[in-house]
């Protein structure tokens, strides 16, 4: 029997005795504060208020190096899960957060709400207990019993501020249909319309008291910042918050960069600058958005949201708890005027490899303090993920939180539609996520920006008193190298402490971090010179001067696999000059043991001619699913043929001995949709019905296995 009538008339009483004692409050004159009186409604919560300091993170950051320079700093608490409103493995529950809050003498609480039905259905290490049908436990189990806690006239002196769902309502916008980082629990959550129902719950529900101030998550810049999804997700937001009994006033305003790594400001370029004619929005780094950093995206976000329906008075929160980038690899400047990707990539301080990288980047710092209204249009910068609570395992581990494994929390992944199919940036040895990362927290501190003053390091390595830089590695060499990968290794470091680990550089850029004396660097181009340095750090965050350069030119493109696995396909195009190829492509086992599916990748060579040098995927239709699969267009040389591959992945799963993936149905477009010449493409055929193609690759781990590369 449902619970939600009685605990819905319990929250109807306690909210008319806090309203009773708002107007109480009016009435009286010089009576004095208790924790029982309500406050009045402001219209920036964080103004002149005294944000709690959440016990539970402050002894974990305090007890690591140099830490306890920023133990008592504010943060969120997160409810992610329907235990952690109880508490679970001796974390406080809301209830014992909110009374510690009501001890220190705080009158501002920070709560992110988490456990939508289908969480993150496009981020399997963020995946919640709930499953894409269980709204009515989401109602019942979750958000019901949070409201009758934050009802509590106990707590009505506190402005409690309140995160709602990240990452649900921007997935619904950009990976639920159409899109190569499309995936099937998107699409599922898309039509069952949960994500709306479950947040406009959360708003009307928690909205309905008067001291919580709810925000909705709203991305990033380098999600949302394009037209053709910042309009949508506007749109978007306004559905959800006007479901489910909710209207635009349950919304205090919308938080962006929630637990993410988006530099607030990117101070050596405008998006209007343009190097020999070619503007920055064109850079492959920026890829045409319109915003470089999240403080310009916030704001402009503010006033689009505003003209679609949003209260004029709507505020916005920027979590900047990791994303500082600072350190020793800062730039101070732009890059050189030799081209604008050389301009861009030189001066900007975000050092991901691609901005949608997002699970517990490398290289990462803290970011600005938080503070009350620091800009127009800014409620307050934030910590709204607390730094060194992961962002999930870099490893499968089994845990009862209801989170997966995602490979782009793997620092061997080499990704997916979503980052441009590039190196995921993770940092290894990874926790579930929530959990506890100690190298993480220190490579944030460490990494900080602004800088983190002060601080005991206890005598161990970090704090302010180690400034020696490690010594510069020497010996380095190329152990091994493929067509598309180069291993590397050297001779360690010293350091008057320890050192921590290393940074290696394919030219100025910055491709990976290894905590041992060797690398390998993957999805390079054949036939191609490469130049390598590295530099060590300590946990101090000093770094070394570089190693002396090392070039190396991978190995020739070619030669035909002789693994257990054939690629079959058939020809799905009747023209060869129309705008669109077409395929059909099979993968068929012939070995005797199960092949790992997300160590696959198959390749379609082809060239596209004249026009647009950027492509649409899409997968129209397949057996396993077209969530499963993933779909980028990579660069390729120049051979005959073979300028460009279409490289098909699989997300997870396993290909039994002697078995079939079944019909995947797949084309491609140029982005200004001219034609193709197939005629002469390498791996075309006019076969019509399903044979095995030798000019199609399949390659395991990044080794040819099947085929003939051109």
């Amino acid at each position: 029997m449902s619970t939600r009538g009685t605990i819905k008339q319990g929250l109807r009483r306690r909210l008319a005795a806090v309203s009773a004692m708002a107007m109480g409050a009016a009435l009286a004159v010089a009576l004095p504060a208790t924790a029982d009186a309500a406050v009045a409604r402001v219209d920036n919560p964080y103004v002149g208020a005294t944000p709690y300091v959440n016990p539970d993170w402050s002894a974990l950051a305090a007890a690591e190096p140099g830490g306890d320079a920023i133990a008592d700093t504010p943060s969120f608490v997160w409810m992610d899960r329907i235990a952690a409103i109880t508490g679970t493995d001796g974390k406080r529950g809301l209830r014992d957060h909110l009374d510690t809050a009501l001890a220190q003498g705080a009158d501002l609480f920070q709560v992110v709400i988490y456990d939508l039905p289908g969480r993150d259905c496009a981020a399997l290490a963020s995946h919640g207990e709930l499953g894409p049908t269980e709204l009515d436990r989401y109602k019942d189990e979750y958000i019901d019993p949070i409201s009758e806690i934050l009802a509590d006239p106990a707590y009505s002196s506190l402005r409690i501020v309140a995160i709602i769902e990240p990452d649900s309502l921007p997935n619904i916008v950009t990976n639920a249909g159409g899109t190569a980082g499309s995936t099937e629990d998107c699409a599922t959550m898309k039509a069952n319309g949960n994500y709306e129902k479950g947040v406009g719950y959360a708003l009307h529900t928690l909205g309905a008291i008067p001291n919580v101030y709810n925000y909705i998550d709203a991305a990033h810049h380098g999600w949302l910042g394009w037209d053709s999804n910042m309009a949508p997700a506007g749109l978007e937001f306004k559905k959800a918050a006007t479901s489910e009994g909710a209207t635009v006033d349950d919304v205090a305003g919308f938080i962006v960069n929630t637990a993410n790594y988006s530099a607030l400001k990117e101070p050596n370029f405008k998006i209007t600058d343009s190097v020999n004619g070619t503007t920055v929005r064109q850079s492959k780094w920026i890829d045409w958005n319109y915003y470089t950093d999240e403080l310009t995206f916030a704001q402009a976000l503010r006033t689009q949201l505003v003209g679609q329906g949003f209260n004029s008075n709507i505020g916005m929160l920027i979590d900047t708890a990791r994303n500082g980038w600072g350190g020793a690899d800062r730039p101070t400047s732009a890059g050189p005027l030799t081209s604008v990707d050389a301009y861009v990539d030189g001066g900007r301080v975000d050092r991901r490899i691609h901005a949608g990288n997002w699970c517990n980047q490398s290289g990462a710092g803290i970011g600005e303090r938080p503070t009350a209204a620091p800009e127009p249009g800014i409620d307050a910068y934030v910590w709204a993920k607390p730094p060194g609570e992961s962002d999930g395992n870099s490893e499968p581990e089994e845990n009862d939180e209801g989170k997966g494994w995602d490979r782009m929390c793997d620092p061997t992944y080499e990704g997916n539609g979503r980052n441009g199919n590039s190196m995921s940036g993770a940092l290894p040895n990874a926790p579930v996520a929530g959990h506890w990362f100690s190298a993480q927290f220190q490579e944030l501190l460490r990494n900080a920006y602004p800088p983190i003053d002060g601080g005991d390091d206890g005598g161990n390595n970090g704090g302010d008193d180690d400034t020696q830089a490690p010594t510069a590695p020497t010996g380095l060499t190329s152990t091994a190298k493929t067509s598309s990968s180069v291993s590397l290794s050297w001779t360690a470091s010293s350091d008057d402490t320890a050192v921590t680990g290393y940074d290696v550089y394919r030219g100025s850029t910055k491709v990976g971090t290894a905590t041992t004396t060797s690398y390998t660097d993957t999805g390079l181009s054949a036939s191609t010179a490469y130049s390598y340095t590295v530099k060590a750090r300590d946990a101090a965050g000093n770094v070394s001067a570089a190693s002396s350069a090392l070039s190396v030119t991978t190995s020739e493109g070619g030669g035909t696999g002789t693994g257990a696995l054939k690629v079959q396909y058939k020809n799905n195009d009747s023209s060869a000059t129309d705008n669109q190829i077409r395929m059909g492509l099979q993968l068929v086992n012939t070995g005797s043991t199960a092949v790992d599916l997300s160590t696959v990748k198959l390749r379609y060579w082809f060239t596209p001619e004249s026009g647009s040098a950027t492509f649409g995927t899409s997968c129209d239709w397949a057996v396993l699913g077209c969530g499963k699969l993933s779909l980028a267009v990579k660069q390729n040389g120049s051979a005959a043929g073979a300028s460009h591959y279409l490289e098909v992945s699989f997300g997870s799963g396993t290909l039994a001995a002697g078995a079939s993936t079944g019909e995947m149905q797949l084309r491609l477009n140029k982005s200004d949709w001219s034609n193709f010449n197939e005629a002469d493409d390498y791996s075309r055929s006019t076969a019509t019905s399903y044979a095995d193609s030798s000019k199609i690759g399949a390659y395991v781990g990044g080794a040819l296995t099947w085929g003939t590369a051109p």
